[in-house]
């Protein structure tokens, strides 16, 4: 890439990294799924509107909404309201190519090469690491929250690879129809009529600005921009600079937040990181996860 893409790719990837501690923020007073929801409603209006539907059957663009949107982010901002730090949270979430390796795998027959073979493993003890280091104020309950959020990322990339749906803004946008509601149902069960109602009547300027990060800076621009650099870069140049995502939240976090990693977390996330970079190798033998697939926080 040119230096004009290289900076437009680390400026996403340092939106997406600060976009945890934006949700960290915003969130205090608001359950969590109904946070989620209020998100993605701010995504789907009023762009659906203005934002042509992307060239597929309805199924992928749900099935992609239930997993790469509602399944993530659902465990994701419930794995923060339950301890877990904004830094470790980017880290853990990136997990999801690890995943999205290995159910390919099983369900597309793609057979992994022994590189990625090699980055699946370090990246899972990477995990373990973390697990096992985790600082006192994360539960072991919000880091396998978080690890679901990942999973259920990881599914998503490989059902859109196996509907043929091509990423986009548009699919962000009509994928995240499917989104709202299901998640205002849930806080409306989990969290009472009560709780959710007064949360709405007090939603914070904080929450507000929150939202308009996460929805309009985090998902729209954030994915606007990437996609145009996929468009004319080689995947393979655009994708890794995401891994500065967890960097940055990790260095906001403890900056503005006094959330500083324990050693076995930085030990782990090395790990992790390194892993991954490992199992996102361009191969010959294996078709790539379409790059699309591998963003968003």
């Amino acid at each position: 890439m040119n230096l004009r893409d290289s900076l437009l790719a680390a400026l996403v990837a340092t939106i997406w990294g600060f976009n945890f501690v934006v949700i960290d923020w915003g969130m205090h007073g608001v359950p969590p799924l109904l946070f989620a929801a209020v998100r993605f409603t701010a995504v789907v209006l009023p762009a659906v509107f203005l934002v042509p539907r992307p060239a597929a059957p309805w199924r992928s663009v749900v099935a992609v909404g239930v997993f790469m949107s509602l399944g993530q982010f659902g465990f994701l901002y419930v794995a923060m309201a339950a301890g877990l730090s904004p830094g470790l949270a980017a880290l853990v979430l990136q997990a999801q190519v690890i995943f999205t390796v290995v159910i390919a795998a099983g369900v597309l027959r793609e057979r992994p090469t022994r590189t990625q073979v090699a980055g699946v493993l370090a990246g899972s003890i990477g995990l373990v690491v973390v697990a096992l280091g985790r600082g006192g104020h994360v539960t072991l309950g919000a880091l396998a929250l978080c690890v679901c959020g990942a999973l259920s990322w990881g599914i998503g990339n490989v059902v859109s690879r196996a509907s043929g749906v091509r990423g986009g803004l548009s699919l962000t946008v009509w994928s995240a129809v499917v989104v709202p509601l299901p998640l205002l149902a849930l806080s409306l069960l989990l969290d009472g009529p009560h709780a959710v109602g007064a949360a709405l009547a007090g939603f914070s300027w904080q929450a507000a600005l929150s939202t308009l990060y996460t929805a309009g800076l985090a998902s729209l621009v954030g994915y606007g921009v990437f996609n145009t650099l996929l468009s004319r870069n080689p995947s393979a140049s655009v994708v890794p600079w995401v891994l500065l995502a967890p960097v940055v939240a990790m260095a906001s976090a403890w900056a503005l937040l006094g959330e500083r990693p324990t050693p076995a977390e930085v030990a782990g996330g090395l790990l992790l990181v390194a892993g991954v970079l490992v199992a996102m190798r361009p191969s010959r033998a294996a078709v790539p996860v379409p790059a699309t697939e591998l963003v968003e926080a």
